[in-house]
């Protein structure tokens, strides 16, 4: 494992973060626990989660197994305020003053700590003046309560807008962003990555095996896993495996077999080692993914030469969607 710089800080997080979000989901405890283990033991040192994973539990897990194992210092910490925790109470979720400094200290109780190392807004939110939500997470950084600021699902003009108004006022500014991305969705490439490259903001990407569909699991002409999230959802995989992305699988798998490891292997370094990325996130779902881990970790020993970048830009080229997934998510804001 290797461990890069968390944007221009000089804070070192591993080149894979394990994303908590399945802790007290679908993993229970005693899974979250022997996933936590086995990613720590394999030199995993950053830990992503957020107060609206299962309403808290997922916080709650996490902050247990710490004080557990007892390297609370050795971890770099990660969590994210922005969703409602509280529907009866109109602010009880959103980027204002007042939610950001209850959401820090409800996730430092769950969490069983006095610190979080990055505190990241979830979504970004149009209602609230980027100076509000700055002035508030700055009072955390001055407080003690937290290391590093960052966020999630930003578009490129809204980091810039945070970034002059962090400026203007003398606040601490935004180091990192976790935007989603991957193989068959590369329309970050146009904007996010080169003001990431100038301004020295750290990229986390969050789904960067696109929901399962570059672990080659899904193969043209042939049913849908009746366990996967398109084979429950038909219509919905039908609008997003369409030809262009099979293409680009099949490319994945040949490529993957000719360097003796896995497509999810194989699109984990190629996601790892683009410009400006710091640390996709990783993260099995259940004990009974914990294969799945131990896969995902085998990423680090794969190397990609300029030829088989080359020929992964053939069948999803730079800058380019393969797929309508994410702009049906979060709609216009995030990619041009």
């Amino acid at each position: 494992m290797e461990y890069r710089l968390l944007g221009r800080t000089g804070m070192k997080v591993s080149e894979l973060c394990l994303g908590c979000m399945m802790f007290g989901a679908q993993a229970d405890e005693e899974a979250s626990n022997r996933i936590l283990d086995r990613a720590l033991e394999a030199g995993i040192n950053f830990l992503d989660t957020a107060d609206v994973y299962s309403h808290g539990v997922s916080e709650e897990i996490l902050g247990r197994a710490l004080q557990r194992i007892g390297r609370r210092d050795e971890v770099v910490l990660a969590t994210k305020f922005h969703g409602s925790m509280n529907e009866s109470d109109p602010n009880g979720g959103g980027n204002s003053r007042k939610h950001i400094l209850a959401a820090c200290e409800a996730s430092l109780r769950r969490l069983q700590t006095d610190y979080l190392d990055l505190y990241q807004v979830h979504r970004p939110e149009s209602q609230t003046p980027a100076d509000e939500t700055l002035g508030a997470l700055d009072d955390l950084v001055r407080a003690g309560k937290v290391r590093y600021l960052g966020t999630s699902t930003y578009a490129a003009w809204q980091l810039m807008e945070a970034l002059m108004v962090a400026r203007e006022r003398g606040l601490n500014r935004f180091v990192c962003e976790q935007p989603p991305y991957h193989l068959l969705d590369r329309r970050l490439e146009k904007e996010l990555v080169p003001f990431a490259q100038t301004w020295g903001v750290g990229l986390i990407p969050w789904s960067p095996l696109a929901g399962g569909m570059l672990t080659g699991k899904y193969r043209r002409g042939e049913p849908l896993p009746a366990d996967s999230r398109f084979g429950r959802n038909p219509d919905w995989g039908k609008r997003v495996l369409q030809d262009r992305v099979f293409d680009a699988v099949e490319a994945v798998v040949a490529l993957a077999a000719e360097k003796s490891c896995t497509p999810a292997q194989l699109s984990l370094a190629w996601c790892k080692d683009q410009p400006a990325i710091t640390a996709p996130i990783i993260g099995p779902r259940t004990l009974e993914q914990l294969e799945q881990l131990e896969d995902n970790l085998g990423a680090v020993e794969v190397k990609l030469s300029e030829e088989d970048h080359r020929r992964l830009d053939e069948v999803a080229p730079p800058g380019r969607a393969l797929s309508d997934w994410y702009t049906a998510d979060f709609g216009p804001h995030l990619y041009r």
